[in-house]
């Protein structure tokens, strides 16, 4: 059986050997791991220590360090002259040629809702509204109180409400906004109020437990309820670009009196009916009402000589019935696919 120094000998030829017919850097990292690594030749040496002498051991485990020591150099140098060669090979096939077109980069574009958003905003302010904005976290009383929610009412609850603390939330409308309006203005008074609202539901296709919406409110001498289905069916059909099929229904809120909810005709299933609007073929776009005269007392207005109507929308509702989308969620999802069909 040869000796340990001929064991080493034989080791470093058949390494060098081998390192001179490596042409790529991945093929040096085999070859590395194939002599240096725990299961190599030179960790059986290592090994193989324990059967020499006493007085033999530090001699030979000083040649097997010294072959390590080398061997690693000699991947080093390879490497770095391996990596070079490459990197100039690489250049070399992709050499900038200055005469050829450049790439036009993607545009970026206003996500769906926001464009959605300021197209409602566009037609409410062509017909005379105003634009004003609130803070997303509210008190209970710019949420509830000031808008003649029972201490009691069931949206108090956390089960529908996000609460911070005791008193302050996350809005659940923007209708808090009419309340700052009418405590620091005097009417007449003609605005719209748009942000994003927090409810605490189940996610769904046609729920999410945030979404945006549009409040507006006009509070004057003599506002009618007729003012107000003469508003609706006007932004209506300019919302939609033609005349829509819409109907309306008695329904309760607490800061109007009387209180309607707006529904149109489902323009995803035609009125056939499906998921988006539970096979009913119809779709809740928006609630109003004549502003309750608590409301109006609560910010020192007189009920007797001013009344007014409010009214408030979901943003995405319109847009999933324009665009004949079947699903609330794509909207959140940031699926650029999805978003890129919107110019």
């Amino acid at each position: 059986m040869p000796s340990l120094p001929e064991q080493i000998g034989a080791l470093r030829n058949t390494f060098l050997s081998e390192l001179n017919s490596i042409t790529l850097s991945q093929e040096l990292e085999d070859l590395k791991t194939k002599y240096l690594g725990k299961k190599g030749p030179i960790q059986a040496l290592m090994i193989g220590l324990k059967d020499c002498t006493a007085d033999e051991r530090p001699q030979l485990g000083k040649l097997i360090n010294d072959l390590k020591t080398e061997l690693l150099s000699h991947c080093d140098h390879s490497l770095t002259r391996l990596k070079t060669q490459e990197l100039e090979e690489r250049l070399a096939r992709e050499a900038l040629d200055p005469t050829l077109p450049g790439r036009r980069p993607s545009l970026g574009r206003a996500h769906p809702i926001h464009q959605m958003m300021q197209e409602i905003i566009d037609i409410l302010v062509g017909m005379g509204f105003s634009v004003q904005y609130g803070p997303e976290v509210e008190t209970d009383y710019y949420n509830f109180g000031g808008l003649n929610f029972a201490p009691d009412h069931p949206a108090r609850d956390a089960q529908d409400t996000f609460y911070l603390s005791q008193d302050l939330l996350l809005r659940t409308h923007t209708t808090t906004i009419q309340v700052h309006a009418l405590e620091n203005h005097k009417p007449p008074l003609r605005i719209i109020a748009p942000g994003r609202v927090f409810r605490n539901e189940d996610i769904s296709a046609r729920s999410h437990v945030f979404f945006h919406q549009v409040d507006g409110f006009y509070v004057d001498k003599n506002v009618t309820f007729a003012d107000l289905l003469s508003m609706m069916e006007d932004f209506m059909n300019k919302l939609f670009g033609q005349k829509v099929e819409t109907r309306f229904r008695p329904s309760y809120f607490p800061f109007v009196e009387p209180g309607l909810e707006v529904d149109v005709r489902c323009t995803s299933c035609n009125g056939a009916g499906c998921r988006l609007c539970k096979h009913t073929g119809w779709l809740e776009i928006l609630g109003a009402g004549m502003i309750h005269p608590n409301v109006l007392k609560k910010a020192n207005i007189d009920p007797d000589e001013y009344s007014g109507y409010a009214w408030g929308m979901g943003v995405e509702r319109p847009l999933l019935l324009r665009s004949g989308i079947p699903d609330i969620r794509l909207f959140t999802e940031n699926d650029l696919r999805f978003l890129a069909q919107f110019p």
